[in-house]
């Protein structure tokens, strides 16, 4: 293997780590939002009253598990395939197709989020934007900040796994 091969190589594994840290610690936010949904149902089934609060406090966790787990799902392969077709495919066709999709339909994915999404979050910045309801939320920029940094990790999720299929399609000819 050649020296840059080498830092290729390491450069891939500290980028899988980093998402996978922080896809691990996103994760814990499913119990504190679990915790909120059992919270607002007995709220409001047993005591007759919700919050708006908690309502708007779902919607963010949920955001934010969501767009951060595409690039943990990325890292760890556990994303969705045509398994059926996927399965009888020699390793050099699916890496082939991995390549494929992930530098045709995957960046260009990325590329037009991340661009709409930072319009989105500056514009709820400068208007400092707030719930609608008068007990909800402020700062609505700050769910809408977790877009185009999720679309980051996204973009390095991608890279380091185009990387890979272009290794294993030069090493297995």
């Amino acid at each position: 293997m050649l020296s840059n091969e080498k830092d290729g190589s390491r450069l891939i594994f500290a980028s899988d780590a980093l998402i996978l840290r922080i896809g691990e610690a996103c994760s814990w936010l499913n119990l504190v939002l679990v915790v909120v949904i059992i919270v607002q149902v007995v709220l409001r089934y047993v005591f007759g009253r919700g919050l708006v609060v908690l309502e708007e406090i779902q919607w963010h966790l949920y955001c934010v598990g969501i767009m951060i787990g595409l690039s943990y799902c990325l890292t760890k392969d556990s994303h969705i395939r045509l398994d059926i077709l996927h399965d009888n495919f020699s390793k050099r066709n699916k890496e082939w197709i991995e390549l494929f999709g992930l530098l045709f339909c995957l960046m260009p994915l990325i590329v037009i989020t991340f661009l709409h999404g930072v319009d989105f979050f500056w514009a709820a910045v400068e208007v400092n934007e707030r719930s609608d309801a008068p007990s909800g939320l402020c700062c609505r920029w700050a769910p809408k900040a977790v877009i185009p940094l999720s679309m980051i990790l996204l973009f390095i999720a991608g890279m380091a796994r185009a990387v890979k299929a272009l290794l294993y399609l030069k090493h297995h000819k």
